[in-house]
């Protein structure tokens, strides 16, 4: 079974405390006991190994991955990313939300908020747990709140996972949240296996289940979705940049979201696909900066003349109207 006893909250030397307790088969002595112990702990580190590889392949932003010319390790191919930009997510599937509820996808998306996608599981020994660490961080450096500008959901990539454990995920960054109402805001959603890839086929989410290593080879990517189910952004790795993250949703919102100067902001950046953030644009500044220039000469022109007609003339230099000389009668 996959979650069985290599887990990752599992520590070897238990193994010598259930011998004594009945925990091993009759004749299983202490020197049986510790080689167990050892292949358990070795499984653990080729398991962590694998997870930094993963961070190191997938972490990285897409032309440095795109740049690497030594092949992947075996059990990473087929493993990876690819970009259905404005492709939409099949919103009729049904899961099973962290409640033990039936829902569908549709229900988390109100055509005007954007919506947050990750792809994870609980059980995951490293990747998971860096991943939504860093992006709750710079959700947390937001002045935007979950909720109410835009919703996040968590599809599990382990048909398996129950929903109380889905809950006890949730519970567990919504506390690292801190925001109020972030509970409506944050779906951790279960589902079929067949459901589960379906998502994952229409993002260019690719994964897949090492029976070897016990755990799911996967990458480190957000998804940014528009409030129709568009995918509009992906977002690298397991660090993230809070306006990096603003603008993304902005833009996925088409200006439905956010102040004034949030779209003007946006209106002046634009998204580097190579450094995984959002610029200056700098034909749109040069633009900017003609029409301000353009504004203020006009506005200076029109000030000197106004200035112009308002001043009084001179009156050394006003000539008095001329008088025709009477004629004597």
């Amino acid at each position: 079974m996959r979650n069985s006893i290599c887990r990752p909250d599992y520590n070897p030397a238990s193994l010598l405390v259930a011998g004594s307790n009945a925990g091993l088969q009759p004749g299983l002595r202490e020197g049986n006991t510790s080689r167990a112990g050892c292949q358990c702990h070795k499984l653990l580190i080729q398991r962590a190994i694998f997870a930094v590889a993963a961070i190191v392949l997938f972490c990285c932003t897409p032309t440095l991955r795109a740049e690497r010319k030594e092949p992947l390790p075996p059990e990473l191919k087929g493993v990876g990313m690819t970009e259905h930009l404005n492709e939409k997510v099949p919103l009729d599937l049904e899961f099973v939300d962290s409640n033990g509820k039936k829902v569908k996808l549709a229900d988390y998306f109100d055509g005007d908020r954007p919506v947050v996608l990750t792809m994870n599981y609980s059980n995951c020994p490293m990747l998971c747990s860096l991943q939504l660490n860093g992006l709750y961080d710079a959700l947390g450096r937001m002045d935007w709140n979950m909720g109410d500008k835009f919703d996040m959901i968590t599809v599990c990539i382990d048909p398996l996972e129950t929903p109380e454990r889905a809950r006890m995920t949730k519970q567990k960054y919504l506390k690292i949240y801190r925001r109020a109402g972030a509970a409506d805001g944050y779906h951790y959603l279960t589902g079929s296996e067949e459901n589960i890839k379906k998502v994952a086929d229409a993002v260019g989410f690719h994964y897949k289940y090492s029976e070897k290593q016990r755990q799911y080879l996967h990458a480190a990517v957000t998804m940014i979705l528009t409030p129709d189910g568009r995918v509009s952004r992906y977002l690298y790795g397991v660090e993230y940049d809070p306006q990096t993250l603003k603008l993304s949703l902005l833009e996925a919102a088409d200006g439905k979201i956010g102040s004034s100067m949030d779209r003007f902001l946006l209106f002046c950046y634009h998204y580097d696909p190579e450094s995984g953030r959002y610029g200056p644009a700098a034909f749109r500044l040069m633009q900017l900066g003609g029409g301000i220039t353009i504004v203020v000469l006009v506005g200076g022109f029109m000030l000197l003349r106004r200035r112009e007609k308002s001043k009084p003339q001179n009156p050394e230099t006003q000539t008095e109207p001329q008088t025709e000389p009477e004629e004597n009668a």
